[in-house]
Order: structure tokens, then sequence, then C-alpha cells
């Protein structure tokens, strides 16, 4: 497929070994339970009218740290053994990651150094180092977060807590589909931001490996789909550092765990306009009472704005995260009125 096109959608693939199982996922509800919160699946009749379909969001917003990561985050840190959590961990992240990997640190009394971009929203930062995490910046459009992160963690000998290209951490994001499955049974869709790839990819392990599999699709920016262009290609692709308002979906290459899962499982990934997503929300904000950062209402305008198929009329919306930096929203109401 040519990379003009808006989406990619799953056709004939290859069995190969995957990095996590639906059981993976059931064994990661049990080793974060009663240290995550069971977040709430909200509705809004007006929502549902502008989008023409049901939606049912998972409101991850409101989970621990702001964000779906506190689940990864503790899947993995409660596998660490007594000699682990003594050398510590690092970690490389956006915001997000950042904050849960210090939270569940934290609860560990486990030290936690974590790189971070110099240009990620003070809110992130500053609760990020609230919650007890040495904090090192770098450049992202010089630097490759990843070869600064294994160093970080290789100089002192930690255990790096990878954002998403680590089997306990995918596995522990999709304990939120869990939920939302059980909360709405009768989903024709699930939907999920794609930055990093290891929330659908958790995701789609989560709602394929059910009693009742359900489809699961991903929205990643437009202007940041280097998923979209690898799953176009058949491999692994990069690109340039991406400019997107979703922070949380900067990334330049597919994981090497999380790809060969939304290979095989994702239902299809769709590219979401810049102005879409400052749309949708302010939509929830202003409709559902629910405040997202940006690259949390990715899978929102997916569903919103008519990228999805239109068969699909009941549909679980993952919101990722609400850690909106307020001083752009004067931005982000300019660009909602902008043209695609």
């Amino acid at each position: 497929m040519g990379g003009h096109l808006s989406c990619w959608q799953i056709g004939g693939m290859t069995a190969e070994s995957l990095a996590i199982s639906y059981d993976d996922v059931l064994s990661a509800r049990d080793r974060i339970a009663g240290r995550v919160y069971r977040t709430p699946v909200v509705t809004s009749r007006l929502i549902d009218e502008i989008a023409g379909r049901s939606l049912f969001f998972k409101c991850e917003n409101l989970q621990r740290g702001g964000a779906f990561k506190i689940r990864g985050a503790t899947s993995k840190m409660r596998t660490l053994t007594e000699e682990e959590r003594r050398r510590g961990v690092a970690a490389f992240s956006s915001g997000n990651h950042a904050q849960a990997v210090a939270i569940a640190a934290a609860e560990l009394g486990v030290d936690a150094k974590i790189l971070m971009p110099e240009d990620t929203p003070r809110p992130k930062l500053e609760a990020t180092r609230a919650y007890g995490a040495t904090i090192v910046t770098y450049d992202r459009q010089k630097e490759d977060r990843e070869e600064l992160g294994r160093k970080l963690a290789e100089d002192v000998g930690r255990v790096l807590v990878a954002p998403n290209d680590d089997p306990f951490v995918m596995a522990g994001q999709g304990t939120a589909t869990l939920e939302l499955l059980e909360d709405v049974p009768d989903l024709a869709a699930v939907v999920a931001p794609v930055g990093g790839g290891g929330l659908l990819a958790g995701t789609a392990t989560a709602a394929s490996g059910g009693p009742l599999p359900v489809p699961a699709w991903g929205a990643e920016p437009a202007q940041a789909d280097d998923t979209v262009r690898s799953l176009e290609a058949g491999e692994r692709v990069r690109i340039p550092p991406p400019d997107t308002v979703a922070d949380g979906g900067r990334a330049e290459i597919p994981g090497t765990l999380t790809f060969p899962i939304l290979r095989r499982r994702a239902a299809g990934i769709v590219r979401v306009p810049e102005a879409a997503i400052a749309r949708a929300l302010l939509l929830l904000f202003t409709r559902a009472k629910l405040v997202v950062e940006p690259t949390g209402a990715l899978s929102a305008a997916a569903a919103i704005a008519g990228l999805l198929p239109r068969d699909l009329q009941r549909v679980g919306v993952i919101l990722s995260g609400g850690n909106l930096d307020p001083s752009r929203i004067p931005d982000l109401v300019a660009l909602a009125g902008s043209g695609d």
C-alpha cells in the first residue's frame, strides 16, 4: 500500500512467535490488583449523536498518575527480584510512563532515574519529580532516547523499564481492555492510541484472546505515522523526529516486540489529523466534562471523525491519559478551528 492512504488494515499475516499471550494479560491483572484503579466507563449522548455511533469511553485519564501507564509499569516492577530492586531502575519517557515508573518505584522503595525530553510538558516533569524520581533531560530532535536510556541503565547497573517494548509492560497495558470488555461485553470494536505501540499491543491481545473476540483498532497521529508506514511496508520503518500535538505519539519507529503483535492482532490503524485530535479533546471537555491530553484524545478522534469503518456502531474508546498542560489550551482551540 502507498503512504498516501489514511490507514492500514490487516490482511494475510504469517504465523510468528509473539511476545505476549492472553494468559499473560490475565497474569498481569492479578499482579497489579489493588495497585491501580479500575477506571470508569463513561458515555455521552451528545457525542454519540455527533459521531453517529455509540461510544464507551474507558477513562484512563482518571487513572493513578493520570494515565494507563501505571498498569504496565506496576506489572513490570512487581517482577523485580530483591537484588534488582536494590540496583534501582531507569526509564525513558515523554511523560506518562515516567510518572508511572516513579510511582511504582516509590511504592517499592526503589530508586528511579528517568530520561525525559527537554520539551516535555511542564506538569509531567513536575509530577515525576514530585513522585521522587531523578530526571535527566535530552534533546529529542538530536538524540536517540532508547540508546541514551540503555546507557543510563547500564552505567550503574539499573534495570531498564521500557515504556512499550517489554512483555510485562505490554501485558499490563492490556488489563484496561479486560475491564472494558467486562463492563461493556457487546462491543463491535475497541480503539486505542498508538505511540510506541505497547498499549495497542496489549489492547489487541486482550481483545482478541477472550471468549468473545473483539477487533482492536489503533489511532496514530498522521504526522507521526511510523507504525502505519511500517505495517504498509511489512517491516519496521524509522521516520524523522515527528512534530505532533500528541506528544505521547512521537515515536520514530515501532518496537521490535510490539510490531509483530500489531501485524498479527490489530484489525487496523488509522492516521488522525492534528485538527481532529484537538476537536475531540475539546468535545470531551465541553460535552462529557472529561479532561484528556492530546494523545489521550487520539482514539476518540478516530471514532468521532469517522475514520473507523462505519459498520462499527458500538465502540470502546480508551482515553489513555489526562495530563493536559493548561497553557496549551489556547493553541488547541486555535488548532481545532483550523482545517485538517
